[in-house]
């Protein structure tokens, strides 16, 4: 299932991104911002426990985060958001997969991958900036799953019905969560109208 983010904010700031005249170091902090908006409505949900903390006036009852939270960013491009969530949750653990499309068989290949015990049992966090094919997300999440994570959450920034087809098809208890879901691929599998390519505008190896 996939939840669009709709919040005045987040599209503001994706307008900007999309443009193909930002540069990357406004790109990069954009990218962070709407990242962490994002994410504020992925773990509205998560697991707390009730706690009692001493104020300077007297005792209060309050909630705290009780699950292990791990961010996995697929590389390259999301290494671009991981920022924006370890500012909203600076004592999450990272873990990283590493991808890419074989040319022959156009699937998904693991090059890389370094996860923390800790994705099972508790939550997990997939971000890359984009959903395209979905190609790479089922990937990800199959690997997550054969090391036992079981609560999983996607976030990008922009996707697409095919992307989020191939991903519920396949791990329909995974819920997507975006700023914009985009018209369709086109013939090259880039999504319209789409943002470019963002690994490329997020660290500055393109001309845009």
């Amino acid at each position: 299932m996939a939840r669009l983010i709709e919040h005045p904010c987040v599209q503001h700031k994706l307008a900007i991104v999309r443009n193909a005249e930002t540069g990357h170091k406004r790109f990069r902090e954009l990218s962070r911002e709407i990242t962490q908006f994002i994410c504020y409505e992925a773990l509205q949900n998560i697991r707390t426990k009730e706690v009692m903390v001493e104020t300077p006036v007297g005792p209060a009852t309050c909630r705290m985060i009780d699950t292990d939270l791990v961010v996995i960013p697929i590389l390259r491009a999301g290494v671009g958001m991981l920022d924006g969530i370890l500012e909203l949750v600076p004592t999450a653990r990272v873990g990283f997969v590493g991808l890419y499309r074989d040319e022959d068989t156009k699937q998904p290949v693991t090059y890389y991958e370094r996860l923390p015990p800790q994705i099972e049992g508790g939550t997990c966090i997939v971000i890359d900036p984009m959903i395209a094919t979905g190609g790479s997300t089922v990937a990800a999440l199959d690997l997550l799953k054969e090391h036992g994570a079981r609560n999983v959450v996607v976030i990008c920034i922009v996707t697409c019905p095919e992307g989020i087809e191939a991903v519920e098809a396949v791990h329909p208890d995974v819920r997507i969560y975006a700023a914009a879901i985009d018209e369709k691929l086109n013939d090259k599998k880039y999504i319209v109208p789409g943002l470019g390519d963002a690994g490329d505008r997020l660290f500055g190896t393109s001309h845009v």
